[in-house]
Protein backbone atom coordinates (compact mmCIF):
# COMPACT_ATOMS: atom_id res chain seq x y z
CA UNK A 1 0.00 0.00 0.00
CA UNK A 2 1.53 2.86 -0.62
CA UNK A 3 2.09 5.99 1.73
CA UNK A 4 -0.44 8.90 2.27
CA UNK A 5 1.45 12.40 0.48
CA UNK A 6 0.98 15.39 2.24
CA UNK A 7 2.22 18.83 0.16
CA UNK A 8 4.20 21.23 2.18
CA UNK A 9 5.49 24.85 0.90
CA UNK A 10 9.24 25.05 1.40
CA UNK A 11 12.06 22.63 0.76
CA UNK A 12 13.05 19.29 2.77
CA UNK A 13 13.80 20.61 6.55
CA UNK A 14 11.31 23.47 6.72
CA UNK A 15 9.34 23.68 10.07
CA UNK A 16 6.23 22.67 7.94
CA UNK A 17 7.79 19.06 7.07
CA UNK A 18 8.67 19.27 10.93
CA UNK A 19 4.81 19.55 11.73
CA UNK A 20 3.83 16.74 8.85
CA UNK A 21 6.64 14.31 10.25
CA UNK A 22 5.15 15.02 13.95
CA UNK A 23 1.34 14.69 12.85
CA UNK A 24 1.77 11.78 10.46
CA UNK A 25 4.95 10.10 10.93
CA UNK A 26 4.06 7.51 8.40
CA UNK A 27 3.10 9.96 5.52
CA UNK A 28 5.53 11.15 2.62
CA UNK A 29 6.32 14.84 3.12
CA UNK A 30 5.56 16.10 -0.47
CA UNK A 31 7.91 19.54 -0.78
CA UNK A 32 6.21 22.17 -3.30
CA UNK A 33 7.98 25.71 -4.21
CA UNK A 34 5.16 27.96 -3.58
CA UNK A 35 1.71 27.79 -1.35
CA UNK A 36 -0.29 27.50 -4.93
CA UNK A 37 2.04 24.86 -6.18
CA UNK A 38 1.39 22.93 -2.45
CA UNK A 39 -2.74 23.89 -3.09
CA UNK A 40 -2.67 22.84 -6.79
CA UNK A 41 -0.99 19.31 -5.43
CA UNK A 42 -3.98 18.88 -3.14
CA UNK A 43 -6.28 20.05 -5.98
CA UNK A 44 -4.83 17.63 -8.16
CA UNK A 45 -4.47 14.89 -6.35
CA UNK A 46 -1.29 14.73 -6.90
CA UNK A 47 -1.09 14.96 -2.82
CA UNK A 48 -3.58 13.29 -0.46
CA UNK A 49 -3.17 16.26 2.42
CA UNK A 50 -1.74 19.24 2.60
CA UNK A 51 0.24 20.78 5.71
CA UNK A 52 -0.22 24.67 5.20
CA UNK A 53 1.10 27.51 8.36
CA UNK A 54 -1.95 29.93 8.72
CA UNK A 55 -0.13 32.11 11.51
CA UNK A 56 2.72 32.64 14.07
CA UNK A 57 2.46 33.81 17.35
CA UNK A 58 4.89 36.14 17.01
CA UNK A 59 4.98 37.37 13.44
CA UNK A 60 1.19 37.29 13.10
CA UNK A 61 -0.55 35.68 10.03
CA UNK A 62 0.99 34.06 7.41
CA UNK A 63 -0.91 36.52 4.50
CA UNK A 64 -1.06 34.74 1.11
CA UNK A 65 -2.90 31.43 2.95
CA UNK A 66 -6.04 34.21 3.81
CA UNK A 67 -6.00 35.04 0.08
CA UNK A 68 -5.41 31.37 -1.01
CA UNK A 69 -7.60 29.42 1.08
CA UNK A 70 -11.16 30.74 0.47
CA UNK A 71 -10.21 30.53 -3.67
CA UNK A 72 -8.86 27.02 -3.64
CA UNK A 73 -12.07 25.39 -2.82
CA UNK A 74 -10.28 22.93 -0.41
CA UNK A 75 -11.22 21.95 2.98
CA UNK A 76 -10.05 22.15 6.86
CA UNK A 77 -9.72 18.96 8.45
CA UNK A 78 -7.55 19.46 10.52
CA UNK A 79 -5.01 21.74 12.72
CA UNK A 80 -1.22 21.20 14.60
CA UNK A 81 0.49 23.49 16.64
CA UNK A 82 4.04 23.17 16.36
CA UNK A 83 6.64 25.39 19.27
CA UNK A 84 9.24 26.57 16.31
CA UNK A 85 13.02 25.97 17.40
CA UNK A 86 15.53 28.12 15.52
CA UNK A 87 19.34 27.40 14.85
CA UNK A 88 22.13 29.17 13.51
CA UNK A 89 23.77 27.02 11.29
CA UNK A 90 27.04 27.36 8.91
CA UNK A 91 28.95 25.27 6.97
CA UNK A 92 31.32 22.94 9.08
CA UNK A 93 34.62 24.37 10.62
CA UNK A 94 32.59 28.10 10.67
CA UNK A 95 33.36 30.05 14.23
CA UNK A 96 30.55 32.25 14.89
CA UNK A 97 33.05 35.12 14.47
CA UNK A 98 33.50 34.47 10.98
CA UNK A 99 29.37 35.11 10.13
CA UNK A 100 29.12 38.51 8.33
CA UNK A 101 25.61 38.18 7.45
CA UNK A 102 22.59 35.44 7.74
CA UNK A 103 20.00 34.17 5.24
CA UNK A 104 16.21 33.43 5.98
CA UNK A 105 12.65 33.73 5.55
CA UNK A 106 11.56 37.09 6.58
CA UNK A 107 9.76 35.46 9.78
CA UNK A 108 12.60 33.69 11.00
CA UNK A 109 14.80 37.00 10.66
CA UNK A 110 12.21 38.93 12.30
CA UNK A 111 12.03 36.04 15.64
CA UNK A 112 15.74 36.09 15.81
CA UNK A 113 16.87 40.00 15.88
CA UNK A 114 18.39 39.73 19.39
CA UNK A 115 21.01 37.29 18.42
CA UNK A 116 21.49 38.75 14.76
CA UNK A 117 21.97 42.15 16.18
CA UNK A 118 24.27 40.76 19.44
CA UNK A 119 26.99 39.36 16.36
CA UNK A 120 26.55 42.40 14.13
CA UNK A 121 25.63 40.54 11.17
CA UNK A 122 23.40 41.51 8.14
CA UNK A 123 19.91 39.46 7.71
CA UNK A 124 18.91 38.71 4.53
CA UNK A 125 15.85 37.69 3.10
CA UNK A 126 15.47 34.19 1.78
CA UNK A 127 12.30 32.05 0.57
CA UNK A 128 12.24 30.15 3.15
CA UNK A 129 13.97 28.67 6.01
CA UNK A 130 15.47 25.22 4.83
CA UNK A 131 15.96 26.81 1.33
CA UNK A 132 18.61 28.91 3.19
CA UNK A 133 20.51 25.97 4.80
CA UNK A 134 20.84 24.08 1.70
CA UNK A 135 21.89 26.99 -0.50
CA UNK A 136 24.40 28.30 2.48
CA UNK A 137 25.85 24.41 2.26
CA UNK A 138 26.27 24.57 -1.55
CA UNK A 139 27.82 27.34 -1.50
CA UNK A 140 30.69 26.65 1.49
CA UNK A 141 31.24 30.37 2.56
CA UNK A 142 31.95 30.66 6.05
CA UNK A 143 31.05 34.12 5.94
CA UNK A 144 27.18 33.18 5.65
CA UNK A 145 25.16 31.82 8.34
CA UNK A 146 21.61 30.01 7.50
CA UNK A 147 18.71 30.53 10.48
CA UNK A 148 16.50 26.97 9.79
CA UNK A 149 15.46 23.63 11.86
CA UNK A 150 17.49 21.56 13.75
CA UNK A 151 16.35 18.59 10.97
CA UNK A 152 18.06 21.25 8.27
CA UNK A 153 20.57 21.25 9.70
CA UNK A 154 20.69 17.69 9.54
CA UNK A 155 19.60 17.04 6.22
CA UNK A 156 22.31 19.68 4.58
CA UNK A 157 25.22 18.65 6.62
CA UNK A 158 25.52 22.10 8.59
CA UNK A 159 27.01 22.47 12.34
CA UNK A 160 24.43 24.51 14.62
CA UNK A 161 26.70 27.26 16.06
CA UNK A 162 23.76 28.82 17.93
CA UNK A 163 20.42 26.78 19.72
CA UNK A 164 17.20 27.94 20.06
CA UNK A 165 17.70 31.69 19.21
CA UNK A 166 14.07 33.06 18.95
CA UNK A 167 13.53 35.93 20.89
CA UNK A 168 10.63 34.73 22.07
CA UNK A 169 10.10 30.69 24.17
CA UNK A 170 6.22 31.14 23.23
CA UNK A 171 6.94 31.20 19.14
CA UNK A 172 4.63 28.82 17.72
CA UNK A 173 3.25 28.40 14.59
CA UNK A 174 -0.34 26.86 13.69
CA UNK A 175 -0.80 25.29 10.77
CA UNK A 176 -4.10 23.36 8.92
CA UNK A 177 -4.66 20.35 7.16
CA UNK A 178 -6.37 20.53 4.04
CA UNK A 179 -8.33 17.95 1.94
CA UNK A 180 -10.16 17.94 -1.30
CA UNK A 181 -13.18 16.95 0.80
CA UNK A 182 -14.77 17.84 3.29
CA UNK A 183 -14.73 15.70 6.53
CA UNK A 184 -17.00 17.29 9.68
CA UNK A 185 -15.32 15.75 13.10
CA UNK A 186 -18.56 14.70 14.78
CA UNK A 187 -20.71 16.51 16.61
CA UNK A 188 -19.73 15.97 20.98
CA UNK A 189 -16.26 14.05 20.01
CA UNK A 190 -14.35 16.73 21.77
CA UNK A 191 -13.34 20.30 21.42
CA UNK A 192 -13.92 20.96 17.80
CA UNK A 193 -13.56 24.13 15.58
CA UNK A 194 -15.48 26.00 12.91
CA UNK A 195 -14.14 27.94 10.26
CA UNK A 196 -16.08 29.52 7.95
CA UNK A 197 -15.80 32.58 5.39
CA UNK A 198 -18.20 35.09 4.63
CA UNK A 199 -18.81 38.36 3.18
CA UNK A 200 -21.45 40.87 4.69
CA UNK A 201 -24.13 42.88 2.85
CA UNK A 202 -22.70 46.65 2.75
CA UNK A 203 -25.24 48.08 4.41
CA UNK A 204 -24.78 50.31 8.20
CA UNK A 205 -23.55 48.67 11.28
CA UNK A 206 -23.55 44.90 9.05
CA UNK A 207 -20.59 43.49 10.29
CA UNK A 208 -21.55 44.02 14.11
CA UNK A 209 -25.20 42.78 13.62
CA UNK A 210 -23.80 39.24 11.40
CA UNK A 211 -21.42 38.78 14.59
CA UNK A 212 -24.24 40.02 17.32
CA UNK A 213 -25.62 36.48 17.35
CA UNK A 214 -22.24 34.81 18.28
CA UNK A 215 -22.37 36.73 21.44
CA UNK A 216 -26.09 36.19 22.52
CA UNK A 217 -25.81 32.51 22.13
CA UNK A 218 -22.24 32.00 24.27
CA UNK A 219 -20.49 31.09 21.14
CA UNK A 220 -16.59 31.55 21.68
CA UNK A 221 -14.71 33.50 18.04
CA UNK A 222 -11.26 32.67 18.62
CA UNK A 223 -9.88 34.04 15.05
CA UNK A 224 -11.84 37.02 12.75
CA UNK A 225 -9.62 38.06 9.99
CA UNK A 226 -10.59 40.22 7.04
CA UNK A 227 -8.65 40.95 3.41
CA UNK A 228 -9.92 42.47 0.50
CA UNK A 229 -11.87 40.56 -2.25
CA UNK A 230 -10.02 41.17 -5.75
CA UNK A 231 -8.45 43.86 -5.41
CA UNK A 232 -11.63 45.78 -4.31
CA UNK A 233 -11.82 48.38 -1.24
CA UNK A 234 -15.32 48.10 -0.75
CA UNK A 235 -15.52 44.04 -1.18
CA UNK A 236 -14.35 42.14 2.51
CA UNK A 237 -14.31 39.05 3.33
CA UNK A 238 -13.98 37.08 6.77
CA UNK A 239 -12.05 34.69 7.74
CA UNK A 240 -13.52 33.54 11.16
CA UNK A 241 -12.90 30.40 13.57
CA UNK A 242 -15.51 29.40 16.58
CA UNK A 243 -15.78 26.86 18.88
CA UNK A 244 -18.11 24.05 18.17
CA UNK A 245 -19.84 22.59 15.71
CA UNK A 246 -22.36 23.81 13.39
CA UNK A 247 -25.11 21.59 15.00
CA UNK A 248 -24.96 23.02 18.47
CA UNK A 249 -27.43 24.84 19.29
CA UNK A 250 -25.80 28.39 20.02
CA UNK A 251 -23.84 27.84 16.99
CA UNK A 252 -26.77 26.65 14.65
CA UNK A 253 -28.56 29.90 15.92
CA UNK A 254 -25.60 32.35 15.42
CA UNK A 255 -25.12 31.53 11.96
CA UNK A 256 -27.95 31.53 10.95
CA UNK A 257 -28.23 35.31 12.36
CA UNK A 258 -24.93 35.62 10.49
CA UNK A 259 -26.42 34.21 7.06
CA UNK A 260 -29.35 36.93 7.09
CA UNK A 261 -26.90 39.60 7.21
CA UNK A 262 -24.18 38.03 4.84
CA UNK A 263 -23.78 37.73 0.77
CA UNK A 264 -21.90 35.25 1.26
CA UNK A 265 -21.25 32.36 3.48
CA UNK A 266 -19.49 29.06 3.69
CA UNK A 267 -18.29 26.09 6.49
CA UNK A 268 -14.51 25.36 5.38
CA UNK A 269 -13.85 23.17 7.77
CA UNK A 270 -15.05 21.31 10.91
CA UNK A 271 -12.87 19.85 12.64
CA UNK A 272 -10.76 18.63 16.50
CA UNK A 273 -9.23 21.29 18.24
CA UNK A 274 -5.56 20.68 19.08
CA UNK A 275 -4.43 20.04 22.43
CA UNK A 276 -2.30 23.16 22.34
CA UNK A 277 -5.17 24.82 22.74
CA UNK A 278 -5.91 24.22 26.29
CA UNK A 279 -2.63 25.42 27.02
CA UNK A 280 -3.72 29.38 26.13
CA UNK A 281 -7.65 29.05 27.44
CA UNK A 282 -8.05 32.66 29.53
CA UNK A 283 -8.82 31.99 33.04
CA UNK A 284 -11.56 33.54 34.89
CA UNK A 285 -10.09 36.87 36.67
CA UNK A 286 -11.92 37.77 39.86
Amino acid sequence: MSKMKIAFQGEPGANSHIAIVEAYPDAEPMPCATFEDALSAISSGEADLGMIPIENSVAGRVADIHHLLPASGLFIIGEWFLPVRHQLMAIKGTRLQDIKSVESHVHALGQCRRIIRKLGIKGIVHADTAGSARDISERKDKTVAAIASRLAAQIYGLDILAEDIEDEAHNTTRFVVLAREPKWAPQGSGPLVTTFVFRVRNLPAALYKALGGFATNGVNMTKLESYMVDGNFFATQFYADVDGHPEDKGLAFAIEELKFFSREFRIVGVYPGHPFRATFSETQQD
